[in-house]
């Protein structure tokens, strides 16, 4: 999904260089620095500093800028989407776009009479406090009179309330003394243009409603949705002191249509610091306990604590997250770890959980993939689920509110049950293009990533991890029970017999790798039997018989009933979970059926001509060729089945479904599809990472520092300025959490395997599990001990390499390795 999610492709001119393994961006693990102004990394330094919580992200933008090519002010609200319609080639293209909100930031100053800073500064020093969320900047400013201005300003959005951001700069005159001016402002005017490959689009998604300067001394701002009922409602106060002491301020306002601004006129002394406080309140129509947003909006503004205190309360709650997320490991990325946390708990915390909100794919930092939900909530939800389980649950409850949704999607194609779409933003409709431009050749090509079924499987597992985690009965009885049996069922209704094979079979479909969306002897897209999605879709229809038997007596005839769910239709649902065919050739599992009929590549010619290959697909279609020609992968979802599940599970998951899988065949295959992925994905090295390291720990080592650092080095070169690759974000960190521990949530226990790369030496970390809010596992290449803190909850039963043993709140067992 990674490079462009097969959407609009970007332009040639729209990549910029990786940030330089040189750079020290990382003095220590808790504080992200960039020193200097540099307008090639201006996007990525503007991702990586944004700050949020879990309301809102404001991407790390100078106040002072505008969007033009280099600053691109951003403010993104969880859930506020437009809808709008553009002409692409002939062809009318609807899109749902995450909203560019109101810019809040704008904040200015001079001398009075002189010209209003607008960048860049002589100096500049940027720190990002990951430990609190406060993102840092040490500025000097010269005016073209040669007047300089020490700047440091500090920025927060609150985790405390989470309604408010504020920013607050403190100015030191260097040479001057006299009247100093600044001009705090709210900016309705933004358009939705971050991403290159969508230029030419619809990008104007607000419409004004109102904006003024009262006499309270507040700005406020109103704008509405052009393609949807949104509303979104700003107020800011702006007070200026010395030492905490209030400074007399003449106040002018200036009001335009969709911008408001407050011209503040004061004395400066010569090195006497001046500190402007902005505080600025957020609200929608979507937010719920209020009356009319702007009402709200202003009367927070009014309250709002000053700055000091906001501060204060935001770093505790930040405290309390990080508590929650302890991992200890004595490796010199730890800094890479906390940096994929922190912007994972910008997007989705305790203030997304009633938004009605789903998991980006590349977070509340950017507008690509229009911020859409696909399935990357697979690689979040497997973190939160021992970190955070009610947040797992809340972007389940997101995916129930949509089932019916999935429901008409399915009819639509002639199929029962629910058929999830493999983009969501807010009605849960797909929202895939059905174009997209390949910018190397010119050429609008037929796009069909909606063929990707598998998504449907994601959800499943994800409801039943869920449920394996917390033994959350009440969930599964009331709404996960729900979509896994209506996803089994879809599965069921895809199948169709193969009286040659005496087999069934799904057609028609994409795989995660993306590369192979048709045959090359073939009219229709799609390909057949793809392994990832067949193995899912065998252990969704035994899972969802698994719920059946698992659910309260009164609560199973209920649901049944409600899904006109009988005896014969359940009976099908255990033939074709244990007859959907899968491929296999030389010895190892094909992607696809018929993926054996296609040529080798040339592997050492293209890299001589392309050093680069992450684009395999659009350097051969510019050439005249097609991806689809060649045993090629973009990322291998075959690996993805270890990923997922234990070599074990994998075993037993294809030899119920009939077929011989011995122990080697994971080697085999990772072996086979190794050589022939080209890795396009950030995803891609989570996966890798995962499955070698139980045959190539140094391998393993290896992918994961690469997915731990993907966007602190934006690594696909230009992409991470349009918003974090959240689903590496958090597949990286549970990497170390789950991976390396060889931990796994199965059969009513956690069941323990470590295998730690001779690279990291020693690990701990605090976990949730089944009510328990302190499972403490402590690791190195000798032993594991865990530990329960004392609660009255159940004792837990822990499978150390099978063997099981259980543990009372209170004490540790310690096992050798």
């Amino acid at each position: 999904m990674d490079a462009d999610a097969r959407a609009h492709s970007s332009a040639p001119g729209a990549r910029r260089a990786p940030l330089s393994a040189a750079e020290p961006a990382m003095p220590d693990p808790w504080t992200l620095r960039y020193e200097g102004f540099d307008p090639v990394q201006e996007g990525l330094r503007e991702v990586l500093c944004a700050v949020g919580n879990g309301y809102l992200v404001t991407r790390g933008a100078a106040p002072e800028s505008r969007a033009d090519g280099v600053h691109y002010p951003g403010t993104y609200l969880a859930g506020c989407y437009d809808r709008a319609t553009s002409a692409v080639d002939g062809h009318l293209v609807d899109n749902e776009d995450l909203v560019n909100c109101p810019n809040w930031l704008p904040l200015t100053f001079r001398p009075e009479g002189g010209e209003w800073f607008a960048g860049p500064p002589v100096r500049q020093r940027l720190e990002l406090d990951l430990r609190r969320g406060v993102l840092t900047r040490h500025a000097l400013v010269a005016d073209p009179q040669g007047l300089r201005t020490r700047m440091v300003q500090r920025r927060v959005a609150s985790q405390a309330q989470p309604h408010l951001v504020a920013l607050e700069t403190t100015l030191v005159p260097e040479n001057w003394s006299g009247r100093l001016e600044v001009r705090s402002a709210l900016d309705g005017t933004v358009t939705n243009t971050g991403v290159a490959r969508y230029l030419g689009l619809a990008d104007r998604h607000l419409v004004p409603v109102s904006q003024g300067s009262g006499d309270d001394g507040l700005l406020r701002l109103e704008v509405t949705a052009a393609g949807s009922p949104l509303h979104i409602a700003l107020a800011a106060r702006t007070r200026v002191h010395h030492a905490n002491t209030p400074l007399p301020v003449d106040r002018i306002g200036e009001v335009e249509d969709g911008w408001a601004a407050q011209l503040l006129t004061l004395d400066a002394l010569m090195g006497r610091p001046v500190t402007v406080e902005k505080t600025v309140a957020v609200y929608t129509s979507r937010d719920p306990a209020i009356g009319a947003p702007l009402r709200a909006a202003r009367l927070l503004a009014a309250q709002a604590p000053g700055f000091d205190r906001l501060l204060a309360e935001h770093a505790l709650r930040w405290a309390e997250l990080w508590r929650r997320c302890r991992i200890e490991a004595d490796f010199d990325g730890i800094g890479s770890l906390h940096l994929n946390l922190f912007h994972l708990l910008q997007t989705y915390s305790e203030h997304s959980v009633d938004l009605d909100v789903g998991v980006p794919a590349r977070g509340l930092h950017g507008e690509a993939y229009r911020g859409h939900v696909f399935w990357d909530e697979l690689f979040v939800l497997r973190l939160l689920n021992l970190r955070f389980p009610e947040l797992t649950r809340a972007v389940l409850r997101y995916r129930h509110r949509r089932l019916d949704a999935a429901r008409q999607a399915a009819r639509q194609v002639g199929l029962r049950g629910a058929m999830y779409p493999w983009q969501s933003a807010s009605d849960g409709r797909e929202e895939s293009q059905r174009l997209h431009l390949n910018p190397l050749s010119g050429h609008w090509l037929p796009d069909h990533s909606h063929l990707q079924r598998h998504v449907g499987s994601a959800v499943a597992y994800n409801v039943w991890q869920y449920y394996q985690a917390t033994g959350d009965l009440d969930f599964l009885a009331t709404a996960g029970a729900e979509m896994l049996l209506e996803i089994a069922r879809f599965w069921s209704s895809s199948a169709t017999y193969d009286p040659g094979r005496g087999r069934y079979s799904i057609r028609g479909v994409l795989g995660p790798d993306e590369y192979h969306d048709a045959y090359p002897w073939a009219e229709r897209p799609g390909v057949d039997d793809n392994a990832y999605t067949n193995v899912l879709a065998s252990w969704v229809l035994a899972r969802a018989l698994d719920t059946v038997e698992a659910l309260p007596g009164y609560r199973r005839e209920e649901l049944l009933e409600r899904l006109a769910l009988g005896p014969q239709e359940l009976d099908r649902w255990q033939e074709v979970s244990r007859r959907l065919h899968i491929p296999f050739h030389d010895g190892v599992l094909s992607q696809f059926d018929g993926y054996e009929r296609l040529a080798e590549f040339d592997w050492a010619a293209y890299r001589q001509r392309h050093p680069d290959l992450r684009r395999l697909d659009r350097i051969l279609e510019a050439e005249g060729d097609s991806v689809n020609r060649y045993k090629a992968s973009k990322q291998a979802d075959v690996l993805m089945l270890w990923y997922l599940f234990s070599a074990r599970e994998v075993r037993d998951l294809l030899r119920r479904l009939g077929y011989p899988a011995g122990h080697e065949l994971l080697r085999r295959t990772t072996g086979y599809y190794l050589r022939r992925t080209v890795h396009g994905s950030t995803l891609s090295s989570v996966v890798h990472a995962w499955v070698l390291t139980r045959s190539d720990r140094r391998a393993s080592w290896r992918h994961f520092r690469d997915a731990l650092t993907a966007d602190l080095r934006d690594v696909q070169g230009g992409t991470t300025c349009e918003g974090v690759h959240l689903g590496a974000m958090a597949g990286a960190v549970d990497l170390l959490q789950r991976c390396y521990t060889g931990l796994e949530i199965r059969e009513d226990a956690l069941w323990l395997d470590p295998h730690l790369p001779s690279a990291l030496g020693h690990l701990e970390l605090d976990l949730r599990y089944r009510g328990h809010w302190g499972v403490e596992l402590a690791l190195d290449h000798r032993q594991i001990t865990v530990s329960l803190r004392e609660s009255r909850q159940e004792p837990v039963q822990v499978r150390f390499r099978g063997s099981p043993v259980t543990i009372r709140p209170g004490e540790s067992h310690r096992f050798t390795l």
